[in-house]
């Protein structure tokens, strides 16, 4: 199966997943993660529609922007980021996904020349193989960066469990976007728009 079709048939699922509840597709976007593939491939995506690329590695991110960053594409870092690589993965990195500490916070403020999309890490599930904040900890913590100017908080990011549970896995991301609505009067008068993306260690094929 190419990519093109693969990505059709992702794309038939969000149809009807977003006309089942009530929801426009368009307002779905979707990272793909091209961390167990080559550039041409990544390529392929991008010709198929593709429009954001994810990488967990500061080496696999620079590598796929450099092949792709005339395709007007946006790159997201999507690993957990170690304060000493930010600076490896900012000046290639549009949204950085695993903002969870406020040392980490600091070095993105400190190297940044411009603000960084950022989605705070949210652990729901409360595994404690899972890095993130709890959800009694993520207020403090997003009210704690209002000072910081090169960091523009967009939304909430979990890890689901690695299970087969499907009532399970959807409780966990039911609680993600239950959580991110009543954030929004919570986190006071920042302009930002408390978007949900969901970590899921499944693949579609």
């Amino acid at each position: 199966m190419s990519v093109a079709e693969n990505l059709h048939i992702i794309q038939e699922k969000i149809n009807a997943s977003c006309l089942k509840a009530g929801r426009k597709a368009s307002e779905v976007e979707v990272i793909a993660v091209t961390k167990y593939v080559n550039t041409q491939k990544a390529k392929e995506a991008v010709s198929a529609g593709i429009r954001h690329i994810g990488e967990n590695r500061p080496e696999g991110l620079i590598e796929k922007y450099e092949a792709l960053k005339e395709d007007g594409v946006s790159f997201h870092f999507i690993g957990t980021l170690q304060s000493r690589k930010v600076k490896m993965v900012l000046p290639y990195a549009d949204y950085i996904h695993s903002l969870d500490r406020l040392s980490l916070a600091k070095e993105i403020e400190k190297r940044a020349e411009q603000p960084v999309k950022c989605f705070v890490q949210v652990n729901v599930s409360g595994e404690a193989t899972k890095h993130g904040l709890s959800m009694v900890e993520t207020v403090p913590f997003i009210e704690s960066l209002q000072t910081f100017s090169k960091i523009q908080v967009v939304g909430l990011m979990t890890m689901a469990p690695q299970t087969n549970d499907e009532s399970l896995l959807r409780s966990v991301f039911e609680n993600l976007k239950n959580y991110s609505v009543t954030l929004r009067p919570k986190v006071g008068p920042m302009p930002r728009v408390m978007n949900c993306q969901w970590g899921c260690p499944g693949i579609i094929p």
